[in-house]
């Protein structure tokens, strides 16, 4: 069977073609997931996503040594799953500040992807609980709700920020940015809403919409320089796919210029390192790669303060009931519900540090668990500078890939990271969160000097999970797709998720890939964009009206 579209994986974006595409009833759209379904109950449950971290429906990568980082080897989830990232993620709603945007349009050559131009596609996805404004929107697909079981330290940490000097912030995704404040999550009815049940389950019965899982796509097949379809591999053995219009490569930032260079499109000399035949040179596949690196202080509670003692059994069995009978609780909790955004460098021109506070130690895989509760506080540098590179290990499509994020490789990044991390430590030293926290373990009161936070932050420091930018879009010799889309130089193949962002928003990734894929739909449509956002207050510029460095 032919199809006139083949979307190349089931994450946030190919859930969000999927959907707007197969609106209209003349196309044909194939859906491809190398991973399997959502069947298991904890990518429903809010608190789910602390298993998932930890091997549940990922691809199991690593990265390659970090040369900056004393050689460590991080571990790098990438989501196996229908859903992709938004079905394993801790559900927060963040969408960035206005200047990413703007700074992907004046200097990254992406007319037409600027704040205002962008700002209507997320309202077009958004069905927000709370928030009906200038900058939000309700009646869309995503669900995007407010935390139900908030612990009274959660509280607290928001007065210790007030404390230092940080305001407090109703909705980082609105006006301003900075603050510290709940965060919004992609939930609805207190459960998750991945872009799976958001955006395909609604239209599972749509007569010109297929959705294969279990298979793997191992090159996109040319004639000439035109793509015609795919390749696939299956419990089976391998097939091929043909398709009428376009192939639309949706496999994320690891996974798509993984996928192409595969197909033997990227640069010719590293193609020709591995053994894979030279389709089209095309220098930036694989370059460009962004992410944040989240360090991470660690406290110990004066009681049980957190839900680290849930993990007792007859506590997990407790939790799990009062979540099925009133869907509050742990269970309800996506376990990050407070945090963040505000400045290591004083001068920078929006928040560059955010927080994320855990209610627990050890929640995520790599992350070390205290003998009594405890509470987490990571921070993330959000503008790096650093940029590395995605990389065949060899020919087999089944080989992983070499990630080389490239952490720390300008300074500057090192230094605002660790800057983040000592005004991290300096929240939890407030007086608000006295009555909670006992004393700091990790790194611990002995570890002060910039060479002992390196070294602390060398042996524990982890992805964020926020990588983009390794197919990216915009001009210059080192773009991958145009503004379209479209990969250069040649027909009928497209990239549309978060790879081709040019540069890493300041926010974790899940709402802008969203953005990418409802944005991308109505290019590959041929419909005229959406009116760009005039605001009722042309004030906006999303930040506060004074500020000063909390040091």
């Amino acid at each position: 069977m032919r199809f006139d579209y083949i979307i190349t994986g089931a994450g946030p974006a190919g859930c969000v073609l999927a959907n707007r595409l197969s609106e209209d009833p003349d196309v044909t759209v194939l859906l491809l997931e190398a991973g399997g379904g959502d069947w298991n109950p904890l990518f429903h449950m809010p608190a789910g996503f602390a298993k998932m971290t930890k091997g549940v429906a990922s691809w199991g990568w690593e990265t390659v040594p970090q040369k900056h980082m004393n050689g460590r080897v991080l571990r790098y989830t990438q989501a196996k799953v229908i859903g992709g990232g938004s079905s394993i993620n801790a559900q927060l709603y963040t969408r960035g500040n206005a200047a990413d945007y703007d700074l992907w349009a004046s200097e990254d050559g992406c007319e037409g992807w600027d704040y205002r131009s962008v700002l209507p596609y997320f309202k077009r996805a958004e069905d927000n609980q709370r928030f009906a404004d200038d900058y939000h929107a309700y009646g869309g697909p995503l669900g995007v709700s407010m935390p139900v079981s908030a612990l009274p330290i959660c509280d607290a940490y928001i007065r210790a920020g007030q404390e230092l000097g940080i305001p407090y912030n109703h909705d980082f995704n609105g006006r301003q940015q900075a603050g510290v404040g709940f965060y919004q999550l992609t939930q609805r009815n207190r459960r998750r809403s991945s872009a799976s049940l958001a955006y395909l389950s609604p239209i599972k019965d749509r007569k010109n919409l297929t959705i294969r899982m279990g298979a793997r796509v191992s090159r996109i097949v040319l004639e000439g320089t035109t793509a015609v379809g795919v390749e696939i591999a299956t419990s089976r053995g391998s097939e091929i796919v043909r398709c009428e219009r376009e192939v639309l490569v949706t496999s994320g930032a690891i996974g798509s210029p993984k996928l192409l260079l595969q197909s033997g499109i990227g640069p010719a000399d590293h193609l020709t390192s591995v053994g894979v035949p030279v389709a089209h040179d095309l220098p930036g596949v694989g370059g460009n790669l962004q992410d944040h690196l989240d360090l991470f202080v660690i406290a110990e509670c004066t009681g049980d303060h957190t839900y680290d003692g849930v993990a007792k059994l007859h506590r997990t069995l407790w939790a799990g009931l009062e979540y099925m009978l009133f869907r509050t609780g742990p269970v309800a909790s996506s376990l990050f519900e407070t945090g963040g955004f505000w400045y290591a460098d004083p001068d920078a021109r929006s928040p560059d540090i955010q927080f994320h506070l855990g209610l627990g130690s050890g929640i995520e895989a790599g992350v070390e668990k205290l003998k009594n509760a405890g509470v987490t506080l990571n921070s993330a540098y959000l503008h790096p500078r650093s940029r590395g590179t995605v990389r065949l290990s060899a020919s087999d499509p089944a080989a992983a890939p070499l990630i080389d994020p490239n952490y720390w490789s300008d300074p500057h990044d090192r230094k605002m990271s660790l800057e983040g991390l000592r005004i991290a430590r300096e929240i939890f030293e407030q007086a608000a969160l006295k009555p909670y926290i006992l004393a700091e373990r990790l790194p611990g009161p002995k570890v002060r000097t910039d060479a002992e936070l390196f070294d602390y932050n060398c042996a524990n420091a982890k992805t964020d999970h926020h990588p983009v930018g390794t197919c990216r879009m915009g001009t210059g010799a080192d773009a991958v797709v145009g503004l379209d889309l479209r990969v250069r130089g040649l027909q009928g193949l497209r990239v549309c998720d978060s790879s081709v962002m040019p540069r890493v928003p300041s926010c974790n990734t899940n709402a802008p890939t969203i953005m990418v894929g409802e944005k991308g739909a109505d290019i590959i449509r041929g419909l005229d964009p959406l009116p760009a956002t005039i605001f009722a207050d042309e004030r906006n510029d999303q930040r506060p009206r004074a500020r000063a460095h909390v040091r």
